[in-house]
């Protein structure tokens, strides 16, 4: 199955597969949640990782640039917050995109991301302009991205949150949601499925009938996740997840980052935090005021001198 733009008529490529991982989901309504008594798949890390991983074709080979910023610039008035960008990322990879305070990432982030118009240039993604593309259309594509600030339905339950992203992909219409249509419940019982499985791929799924709000702050941070790979990337934008964090929990979020990856995702992480870049990253993108300074592997980028004279301040003579 294709799952293009407004397809998914199974939240999974394989009904067979989402009929054995929870053909009828029966979640309790309070209290901590035993995944096996769920179901018995949940605890078996395998079952969830061939579950939550992205079940889309992607046109874009293995390896290859799976997105392309070619000149981009985006400026606020006289200001340009982003000057002549170029770089790519290639699918199966985890990118770095990192620079000092107002380099521009969280800027080129928003243009890819489509919060952001570019002044000039463009993005290509799997193979297709992003230009004028509206930022639901952008998830729908498969760009799916966290915040800096989490962004949750805090009323709603952990797996609710989850089960929003699903909505992504699915084709019931509004009259079939209301009449509750064969597919609509289908739909939703997938939903479900998926979203449970996720929450656990997350290591989260015992919380998945608290109230987000009520989660501890790294729970929140995994579930912001969880909601964004539910729409089924085929990039997955990570905003400074590790902000906030104790050494432990950014230890357990680089297991995490790389956990997702080996599933079959494409990741792009900004993050200030050097030695979770350095441990995590496959290869590194630097920007400084705007403009691109390296792109590297991370021991490469170590030992660039640009990119210490970015960070520590070394006059620009030194550098030479």
């Amino acid at each position: 199955m294709t799952a293009g733009p407004g397809a998914g008529d199974a939240m999974f490529d394989n009904e067979d597969m989402a009929a054995n991982l929870a053909p009828e989901v029966d979640v309790p309504t309070a209290g901590v949640v035993d995944v096996a008594a769920i179901d018995p798949a949940l605890v078996d890390p395998e079952a969830v990782a061939e579950a939550v991983a992205p079940q889309r074709e992607i046109e874009t080979a293995e390896g290859q640039a799976l997105l392309k910023t070619e000149g981009l610039t985006v400026r606020f008035g006289g200001l340009v917050a982003l000057d002549d960008v170029s770089f790519e990322i290639r699918r199966g990879e985890i990118l770095g995109l990192i620079g000092p305070n107002g380099a521009g990432k969280t800027t080129c982030f928003n243009a890819i991301t489509g919060v952001y118009k570019p002044s000039a240039g463009r993005v290509m993604f799997d193979g297709e302009p992003l230009a004028k593309t509206k930022r639901n259309e952008i998830t729908r594509l498969g760009i799916a991205r966290t915040f800096q600030n989490i962004r949750l339905f805090g009323e709603m339950t952990a797996l609710e949150n989850v089960v929003v992203g699903t909505d992504a992909r699915h084709r019931t219409s509004v009259p079939g949601a209301i009449f509750r249509t064969r597919r609509h419940r289908r739909e939703e019982r997938d939903a479900v499925a998926r979203g449970m499985a996720l929450l656990e791929f997350v290591g989260i799924a015992p919380r998945a009938v608290e109230k987000a709000k009520n989660l501890s702050y790294g729970d929140q941070r995994r579930l912001e996740i969880a909601r964004a790979l539910a729409t089924e990337p085929k990039l997955l934008c990570l905003d400074e997840p590790a902000a906030g964090f104790n050494p432990s929990e950014k230890s357990a979020l680089m297991d995490l980052i790389r956990k997702i990856r080996d599933d079959g995702f494409t990741v792009l992480l900004i993050e200030h935090d050097m030695r979770l870049v350095m441990g995590v990253t496959d290869r590194i993108v630097v920007l400084e005021f705007g403009k691109k300074i390296a792109d590297d592997l991370p021991a490469a980028i170590r030992e660039n001198p640009a990119v210490i004279a970015a960070y520590l301040g070394v006059p620009d003579d030194a550098i030479a």
